[in-house]
């Protein structure tokens, strides 16, 4: 594995290569990693750290290999190489220059025609990462959203881009299919019912944790959710916040209970990119509440379930 440094200490995610948009070598990866160092302003003096996930995440990767033995024993690096552009360079407290900077960074990326995988950073990174894939496939966009929370607030105190907002942006495109936005994994009384309401009148589905956990079988509960994102569109993309997870299994994340464990988020990741998305990208891990970096060796094992699905999607 390369030992090659994206700064200072931090490693390249999973032993990649380092690669920029300029370079050869970026043509002979199948995966790009980037990250997205970015806490917009709800985060500020309140629960905070998620801009340094993607370095956590990194050097969290250091520890593990490709090799998946509980999935018939596949190695995906064996299948894929990985190349890391690094971390786009946000501007703290401009969130408009920021979102800009994302959206112009992650159409270079899906220009390429590599599998994405973003790490945040706060969930307002996903609207400009969607709007990017719509512009580049001038198509309609399906989205399946594993989270806690609907994200759909129209503002935060006057703040268009928070990581409370990013849905309400993502209705308001035009290349995104609304009826085609599965919220996966909605749970807790952090949600407000203007939020459930909103969700309902823009035509998205809403999956519940409670249905998800009473379902009788993982994988069929995934391809319904599957089938609602890739009906009438051409593309679908996976978003995941890490507050889907029960608190029980992601202390650095939001503090959110009764959510899903992590074999049924892995086990359901893996199922959609057996059936195929375009990318992905896992936000909010906050590694300062967590000491042991528990959720940020987590990112790890949840982006290989994804890879392997994908090596089967293509296989398929």
């Amino acid at each position: 594995m390369s030992n090659e440094k994206i700064y200072g200490n931090t490693p390249c995610f999973l032993g990649g290569r380092k690669v920029s948009f300029d370079s050869k070598e970026i043509n002979e990866k199948d995966v790009l990693i980037y990250g997205v160092p970015w806490e917009g302003s709800v985060t500020w003096g309140d629960y905070t750290g998620c801009e340094l996930g993607p370095k956590v995440i990194r050097l969290s990767s250091a520890r593990y290999s490709g090799y998946l033995p509980e999935l018939n024993h596949i190695d995906v690096l064996s299948h894929y190489t990985l190349g890391d552009l690094g971390d786009i360079d946000v501007v703290p407290a401009d969130s408009i220059e920021t979102m800009k900077r994302i959206e112009n960074f992650s159409g270079k990326v899906w220009k390429t025609g590599k599998f994405p995988v973003a790490f945040g950073g706060d969930h307002g990174i996903t609207y400009p990462i969607v709007k990017a894939l719509g512009e580049e496939i001038n198509g309609k966009v399906g989205i399946i959203h594993l989270d806690a929370h609907y994200d759909n607030h129209p503002d935060h105190e006057g703040d268009l881009y928070a990581r409370s907002t990013p849905f309400a942006r993502i209705y308001e495109d035009e290349n995104v299919r609304n009826e085609s936005i599965v919220h996966m994994g909605i749970h807790g009384p952090r949600n407000k019912p203007e939020t459930g309401k909103f969700a309902n009148e823009v035509g998205a589905t809403t999956i519940t944790s409670r249905d998800i956990k009473q379902s009788s079988n993982l994988v069929e509960m995934a391809r319904k959710a599957y089938e609602i994102a890739s009906k009438g569109t051409d593309a679908v993309y996976l978003s995941i916040c890490s507050d889907v997870l029960d608190f029980a299994f992601n202390p650095g994340g939001p503090v959110d209970g009764n959510g899903l464990s992590s074999y049924e988020l892995v086990e359901l990741v893996h199922e959609f990119c057996k059936l195929g998305v375009s990318g992905m990208d896992l936000v909010e891990i906050y590694p300062q509440q967590d000491p042991n970096d528990f959720s940020s060796h987590l990112a790890t094992t949840i982006v290989l379930y994804a890879l392997a699905g994908n090596i089967l999607s293509e296989k398929n």
